[in-house]
């Protein structure tokens, strides 16, 4: 289709040099540009949401060499290297990115989220105190609150976490981490109640189960939640709840459990079986 649009462009362009004046060469050579420029957008948004990571640094820097300062191109290579899970090269990436003068709050935020995916909690604070405190999105107030978590600044994350799930239609995650940071805290009810919320807004999320079996389980509540489940799944946070409760001393309770999880599994559950033999041999000893 391009090539086709192209060829048109090509052959109205020489039709028109011979018998148009030179204002209306200008026209079609704008004409082309224009269209390589939104050719371009469009590659460049597939390379960023479903090309390979790796090769879309790759794209992104070598397009960056050949026209430098574009900042678009800047951000793709640091949104790529994020991507391919090199956290150390994003963050070098990201702070080209902000130190360029078309350089947005987004991309601090951005930065921001490259220092905590390379484990650097500080770095994540101290830019994330760079941005104004008018520049209110989704991202910012969910990274605030994780880095608030880091410092057990419980109060400070429970202020990030409550305007967080308000700016998102999605905030499945954002409950799932807020419950997680009240789990950490020994607050065990408060964590049930944000794992429900998250599976509320989306009932496949695994790690909410578990979490919500982990919570219930530090109640020495070793009934599942009524959640949608499938059987694979049902194994698996009975073999959660079993160790619950066998960290809490409720070894036969932990056992009984632990055998479920077994014969519930459609396949061999080798995790489950591994713990029996474990309690087994050092009741024998």
């Amino acid at each position: 289709m391009r090539q086709a649009i192209l060829m048109t462009l090509s052959a109205a362009a020489v039709g028109l040099s011979a018998c148009t004046p030179p204002d209306a060469e200008a026209e079609v050579e704008r004409a082309l540009q224009d269209l390589n420029v939104v050719d371009e957008t469009n590659l460049n948004d597939v390379m960023l949401t479903v090309g390979d990571p790796n090769e879309a640094v790759s794209y992104f820097a070598g397009a960056n060499a050949s026209d430098p300062g574009r900042i678009e191109l800047q951000r793709g290579v640091a949104k790529s290297l994020v991507r391919a899970k090199r956290p150390t090269e994003a963050i070098a990436a990201w702070n080209t990115v902000v130190a360029h003068a078309e350089s947005t709050g987004s991309d601090s935020v951005d930065l921001a989220d490259a220092y905590i995916r390379n484990n650097d909690w500080d770095q994540a604070a101290t830019t994330l105190n760079t941005i104004p405190p008018t520049y209110e999105t989704f991202k910012r107030y969910r990274l605030e609150a994780m880095v608030a978590d880091s410092r057990q600044q419980w109060d400070k994350a429970d202020s990030f976490y409550e305007p967080a799930v308000g700016l998102t239609t999605r905030p499945a995650s954002v409950y799932n981490n807020w419950g997680y940071s009240k789990l950490t805290r020994g607050d065990y009810r408060g964590a049930e109640r944000h794992f429900v919320d998250a599976l509320r807004f989306n009932d496949d999320l695994f790690t909410a189960k578990n979490n919500l079996v982990l919570a219930r389980g530090a109640q020495r509540e070793y009934t599942l939640p009524v959640v949608q489940m499938t059987q694979v799944e049902r194994a698996q946070l009975l073999h959660t709840l079993a160790l619950a409760a066998i960290k809490q001393n409720d070894v036969t309770i932990g056992k009984s459990l632990l055998n479920e999880a077994s014969e519930t599994h459609p396949r061999y559950f080798e995790p489950a079986v591994r713990a029996l033999e474990a309690l087994e041999n050092n009741a024998s000893n």
